[in-house]
């Protein structure tokens, strides 16, 4: 077997593609093992816009993106060995995407570019409801930049990407402890920079 093609043609099919929710986390990465295609195919319409969010928030960079979301993707295709099981499929891979951005971040210290990362809508919500929740989103991370990177990061997992604390702490390789103690600090400034209120959800 190859390598996955990762040509902007098929990448861009596999991503307009639909995505089945009962995917079985174990039996997609042993399909992947045993060099599985069609199963990386899966697992990259399952991921790719999630890694891309996670990955732009980190560098900042939109010419980046792609680049770091596929060579965290072929760290998955060629090191499947690597993941025992003992944590969510999910957090061994935003694990790498985190890895990876910070890697792109020391090796670009290009000017950053405005990434324009919360243009999305909800078409189920009218246009009065999405303008109000896109500017409480706005309000909120705009926030959050005059946070440190340590604690925006240990936010936007928790709140943004639904880890837990043992996930977060896999994923950023430091103790528990640690990201608690992050947490407790980033709520406390976030809580100053929204002058006293936090939205009922942080």
């Amino acid at each position: 077997m190859g390598e996955p093609d990762l040509s902007d043609r098929s990448l861009e099919a596999a991503r307009r593609q639909p995505v089945a929710r009962n995917n079985n986390d174990a039996l997609l990465v042993e399909r992947i093992r045993a060099r599985d295609m069609v199963a990386f195919e899966e697992l990259y319409r399952s991921y790719y816009d999630r890694l891309a969010r996670f990955v732009l928030k980190r560098v900042h960079r939109p010419h980046l993106v792609e680049e770091v979301v596929n060579d965290t993707l072929m760290v998955v295709w060629d090191h499947t060995d690597s993941f025992k099981g003992d944590s969510r499929l999910s957090t061994w891979i935003f694990g790498i995407a985190y890895r990876k951005s910070m890697k792109a971040l020391r090796n670009h210290q290009d000017p950053m570019e405005d990434e324009n990362a919360e243009s999305h809508v909800s078409p189920e919500l009218s246009p009065e409801d999405n303008l109000g929740r896109r500017r409480n989103r706005e309000l909120l991370l705009e926030a959050m930049e005059g946070l440190s990177l340590e604690h925006r990061e240990v936010l936007e997992l928790t709140y943004f990407q639904e880890f837990g604390y043992q996930e977060i702490a896999d994923i950023m390789s430091c103790p528990v402890g640690t990201v608690k103690t992050r947490m407790f600090h980033a709520r406390r400034q976030l809580r100053r920079l929204l002058d006293g209120t936090l939205p009922d959800w942080i």
